[in-house]
């Protein structure tokens, strides 16, 4: 295995690892600014990997935020091990995440984040965007770079096999597939609504955590989503009457 490193927005690395025997991608994203933010960490088996990779764009003890989608072990996995290699960084997320998991997990004190915060990284501005169970998990959320238009959409549009790092094609099909494999999403009355909020920030780019960055129409993308995923609940609601 390998851990290739793109540019997907100026100033915003994607560090990405295929694993054949999964037909599954990891990607981590850095956002280098004069506090240089990490969304993922990426499992613990990756992290010599994708620290090296990183370690090419900025000196490792330079990182000043660790943050992810929500706890788990490929969002959150090499946490502490990031924090070993940056002694300044701080996790931060949202307080749910730091209340049930975080607190506990992390070997220094994580930061709550408010909804709607903006870290200002020097350069770059991340907005903190809690997505309660969209697409899962209680302490779900996004981030968006405001300043490239770039969303941090975490598990939202997971697809399989090997994609480039940059596409205009469909990320909605190949969401959907993957989703029948996996059923990984929650159906609820706000899954649509949440996923179409994130459609009014019109996002230059989204970048996935398992597949490709996008940088086509965006809104559409995004509204084509919701709209998949409010048939499916509107259809298991009527299955279950």
């Amino acid at each position: 295995m390998e851990t290739t490193t793109s540019e997907i927005a100026e100033g915003i690395y994607r560090f990405s690892t295929f694993i054949p025997d999964m037909n599954f991608m990891f990607n981590q994203f850095l956002v280098n600014a004069d506090e240089p933010l990490l969304f993922h960490t990426g499992p613990r088996q990756l992290f010599p990997l994708v620290s090296d990779a990183m370690a090419r764009v900025i000196p490792l003890p330079q990182l000043r935020w660790v943050t992810f989608g929500h706890f788990e072990a490929d969002e959150s996995g090499a946490m502490n091990q990031w924090l070993a290699v940056a002694p300044d960084a701080t996790v931060a997320h949202t307080a749910v995440g730091c209340m049930v998991s975080i607190g506990d997990q992390a070997d220094r004190p994580p930061r709550a984040l408010e909804p709607g915060e903006v870290i200002d990284l020097g350069g770059k501005r991340v907005r903190h965007i809690p997505t309660p169970h969209v697409p899962h998990a209680w302490d779900a959320c996004v981030y968006f770079e405001e300043t490239t238009g770039t969303l941090l959409s975490g598990d939202l549009f997971t697809s399989v096999g090997a994609a480039p790092a940059l596409t205009t094609g469909d990320i909605v099909g190949p969401a959907i597939v993957a989703e029948d494999i996996f059923l990984a999403t929650c159906l609820t009355p706000s899954t649509g609504p949440t996923i179409r909020s994130l459609a009014e920030l019109a996002p230059s780019t989204i970048a996935l955590m398992h597949g490709p960055s996008f940088n086509g129409d965006t809104v559409a993308a995004l509204q084509g989503l919701a709209e998949v995923y409010e048939a499916r609940h509107l259809a298991a609601a009527a299955a279950a009457v």
